[in-house]
């Protein structure tokens, strides 16, 4: 699916380029139809463009040919044109020249100046739950500067054809020339505005960034978790949040991107997001003893880098994948794992991390998981479908069920009476590939045909529900669940804690054994191949709420998550204590 959007992503560049080609050609030319054509087609491209191909758009700027500069030589074409085409005296042609010059300066201007208030006003840093003190605040341009600042590139370069056409008409300099005069009093007007509260915004007190160097200083904590993704992938840092801040220990949460800033969840740890790098490592962290690494990203080096903290990788759920054994984690100092599984894994994939280095700590954030089902008078047996996304890999079909099963899995689901079905998929499914995007929307389509709600609140209901918020959770999901539906994924190992009965799909129709020795979180696992076509039999055993896998449950449970009776937030707790000491 990526290569067939690269291959449009080209097409689009194509179009555009080959538009604006043609186009000078046809201005210099005087040929109005084929200039016209050649708009269409350069448009179209750009339209493209600005939509789903917005990272070839991004090659384009990166050689030179970014939004300005094609914008440029459209208005250089319509100038071409008019003036050829036309054949305007000598003041005419002065007006067509001297028109497109003025709205350009004034664009320019306001622009430029725009970029500097920006950059004022985006603070370096935003915070959290702490107590910065008094700031300075950045005054903001009125809204009527900021609005002509914005729209007036667009705006001018619309304006510009009618307006050359009539300069040319008219064959006279000086209407033109008040016209020109009056839009660069215009403008520098805009810019004089801009640029006066952007001097307004100077002063002795404390910016944001001083203030959050004085407030490390201050209050020095000890532990951070440390997040550096985006908002589409804030889910991983969130898991950690209560864990964190149940140590007990002086904590700060450190993002690096504003709108995961934004989407982080409501935690009462403070909360640190510098974005830009040399922000970052300008902080003076020596206070830090140990810092949690929820995912594995670039920008962690920013903090990898502190040589008098330990650095420690805790991911965002253990599970069969090979994202669970990546090689990069063998930066970290350590690496904490739920249990014995996890340090098997390691072990077999071979890619660096030292044995030694490997530490069990169970899955603190189970300790809300229970595990009996629901005791709701009005409960109804109640299955969860939460398949995982689709992955990086284009040559991976099965690397979730979603695309070649999930309509199946639903259906089969809701035919079979007397069944509440839950559907909770991935926070990134649909995000790389089209067919799953599709399918889940047909997915979604066909719980509420059947009666489905999409309102959080009902989770405690009846009727069937799709959930695709951050609430409630795939936990508060768990707690009213008696079967679970999934793929190998770290959420049929969080669901073990509930020693209830649970099922993984097989899309790729591996023999039994096999699927069981590759993926070992499926030893206790209902398999269902790619037709579904055991899922009836898997419902009728299920149901009767003695199924012959529940002893194999709880062994594996212990495999995945740690010795049974230990509490694994204490252990968390520990092992901060023995880092911190």
């Amino acid at each position: 699916m990526s290569r067939i959007r690269s291959q449009q992503g080209l097409a689009a560049v194509g179009a555009t380029l080959l538009g604006y080609a043609v186009m000078v050609l046809s201005g210099v030319l005087g040929l109005v139809v084929p200039f016209a054509v050649a708009a269409v087609v350069a448009v179209a491209g750009e339209l493209a463009l600005a939509g789903r191909h917005t990272g070839t758009a991004e090659l384009l700027d990166k050689a030179g040919l970014g939004e300005t500069f094609r914008r440029l030589v459209r208005d250089l074409s319509v100038v071409l044109l008019v003036v050829v085409s036309a054949r305007p005296g000598v003041a005419g042609t002065i007006a067509v020249l001297l028109l497109p010059a003025a709205l350009w300066t004034v664009a320019v201007a306001t622009n430029a100046v725009t970029k500097v208030i920006d950059g004022r006003v985006d603070p370096p840093a935003y915070t959290r739950n702490i107590d910065l003190g008094a700031l300075r605040r950045v005054p903001v341009p009125p809204a009527w500067a900021r609005r002509l600042a914005g729209l007036n590139m667009p705006l001018l370069n619309v304006l510009l054809v009618p307006a050359a056409v009539v300069a040319a008409a008219l064959d006279r300099v000086a209407p033109v020339v008040v016209t020109g005069l009056v839009t660069l009093a215009v403008g520098l007007l805009t810019a004089a505005v801009l640029a006066l509260t952007a001097l307004r915004g100077r002063g002795s007190q404390p910016g944001v960034l001083p203030a959050v160097h004085d407030w490390l200083a201050r209050e020095r904590p000890e532990v951070a978790l440390y997040f550096a993704g985006p908002a589409k992938d804030v889910y991983q840092a969130n898991m950690w949040l209560a864990p964190v801040e149940a140590t007990g220990r002086r904590a700060v949460v450190l993002l690096r991107a504003a709108d995961a800033f934004e989407q982080l969840a409501d935690t009462r740890l403070p909360v640190i997001c510098v974005p830009a790098g040399v922000d970052f490592m300008n902080l003076d962290l020596s206070s830090l003893h140990v810092a949690l690494y929820a995912a594995n990203v670039g920008a962690n080096i920013h903090l990898l880098r502190e040589p008098s903290v330990k650095h420690v990788f805790v991911g965002h759920g253990d599970s069969d994948k090979q994202a669970s054994v990546n090689p990069y984690s063998k930066v970290y100092d350590e690496v904490w794992v739920a249990g014995p599984a996890g340090r098997e894994r390691y072990a077999r994939a071979d890619v660096g991390v030292l044995d030694r280095d490997i530490v069990e700590v169970g899955r603190p954030q189970l300790a809300g998981v229970h595990t009996f089902g629901s005791g709701a008078a009005d409960h109804r047996f109640t299955a969860l479908y939460a398949p995982t996304w689709e992955g990086w890999l284009d040559d991976d079909p099965y690397h979730t069920s979603l695309v070649l099963m999930g309509e199946r899995i639903v259906s089969g689901l809701l035919a079979a009476g007397d069944v509440r079905v839950i559907y909770k998929p991935h926070p990134l499914t649909g995000s790389r590939s089209a067919k799953a995007r599709a399918v889940h929307e047909r997915i979604v389509g066909r719980i509420k045909a059947a009666g489905g709600d999409t309102d959080p609140s009902s989770l405690d209901g009846t009727a069937h529900l799709v959930v695709t918020g951050r609430t409630p959770g795939l936990f508060d999901c768990f707690n009213v669940t008696d079967l679970l539906v999934s793929d190998v994924s770290s959420v049929v190992s969080d669901f073990v804690q509930s020693e209830r009965p649970y099922v993984v799909a097989n899309p790729a129709g591996l023999p039994e054994d096999e699927f069981r020795r590759q993926f070992p979180t499926a030893r206790a696992a209902y398999l269902l191949s790619a037709d579904c076509g055991e899922l009836a039999k898997i419902l009728d055993v299920t149901r009767t709420g003695d199924d012959p896998l529940t002893g194999a449950r709880r062994e594996l449970k212990e495999y995945l998550l740690g010795p049974a009776g230990s509490n694994p937030m204490d252990r968390f707790r520990d092992e901060i204590g023995r880092l911190c000491g």
